[in-house]
C-alpha cells in the first residue's frame, strides 16, 4: 500500500494515526468494489497480480479549498478525469462543490454531499482495461463563496510498472482493443505534464 511521497513527514501527528485507520478500512471496501466491477468484465477472481496492476499504490490525499468572495472568476479543480481504478472520495458533510459532466457532454451535474456517504468514481485505467465497458467520469470542483471546503480522496492507483491495456476477458468475444498496453507510469507522467483539459488524457492510450 502507498499512501503518498514521505507520507510520515507530510501528515501532521494530530492525524496520522487516523489517515492510516481510515486507509485500512478502505483497502478492504476497495477490493470488494473491484471484485464486483471485475465480475461484471467476465473476471472471476482478483488474483495477486490483477490487485497490483489495479490497486497497487493508493494515494490518500487531503485536498483544502478556501473560502473564494468570487468564485466564479476562479477554478477549484479544472474539468478532468482521475487517471486512477477508481477514487474513493470524501466529502465534507455540508459543503458541496463537486460536479460531473452531465451525459449530453455540455451540462454539469451537482454531487451534493451526504452525511457517512463516500463517492466513488471510475477512472480512466478501469476505462482503459475494460475497452470502455466502463467509462470514466469528468468533474470538477468549484470554489465556496463564504466556507472553507476540505476533501479526501483516495486515488487507487496501479504500480508505477504495472502495464495497463485491455483485459482479455472483454476481448475474448472477438471484440476489438481500443487501447494500447502502456506502462502506468507513463501515463501518470504525461497526465501531470500538463494542465487538466476534461477527458483528453485517455487519448494518449488509444490506438
Amino acid at each position: 500500500m502507498f499512501f503518498g511521497i514521505n507520507m510520515w513527514s507530510i501528515y501532521c501527528l494530530s492525524c496520522r494515526d487516523e489517515a492510516v485507520e481510515y486507509m485500512k478500512h478502505c483497502e478492504v471496501l476497495i477490493r470488494k468494489l473491484l471484485k464486483v466491477l471485475l465480475k461484471k468484465l467476465n473476471v472471476e477472481e482478483l488474483d495477486k497480480a490483477r490487485e497490483d496492476t489495479l490497486m497497487g499504490a493508493m494515494i490518500l490525499a487531503f485536498n483544502y479549498y478556501p473560502a473564494c468572495p468570487e468564485p466564479e472568476v476562479v477554478s477549484g479543480v479544472a474539468p478532468h478525469s482521475d487517471i486512477s481504478s477508481i477514487t474513493v472520495l470524501l466529502q465534507d458533510d455540508d459543503i458541496g462543490g463537486l460536479y460531473v459532466r452531465g451525459s449530453d457532454g455540455d451540462s454539469w451535474i451537482y454531487v451534493p454531499p451526504v452525511e457517512g456517504a463516500l463517492v466513488i468514481n471510475i477512472g480512466d485505467v478501469l476505462q482503459i482495461m475494460s475497452n470502455e465497458r466502463y467509462k470514466s467520469i469528468e468533474h470538477r470542483v468549484v470554489a465556496n463563496k463564504r466556507k472553507t471546503r476540505i476533501s479526501i480522496p483516495i486515488f487507487v492507483n496501479p504500480a508505477p510498472d504495472a502495464v495497463i491495456g485491455p483485459l482479455s476477458e472483454v476481448l475474448e468475444n472477438g471484440d476489438k482493443p481500443k487501447y494500447k498496453e502502456l506502462l502506468y507510469s507513463d501515463y501518470f507522467k504525461y497526465f501531470f505534464g500538463k494542465p487538466h483539459d476534461g477527458k483528453k488524457t485517455v487519448e494518449f492510450a488509444m490506438i
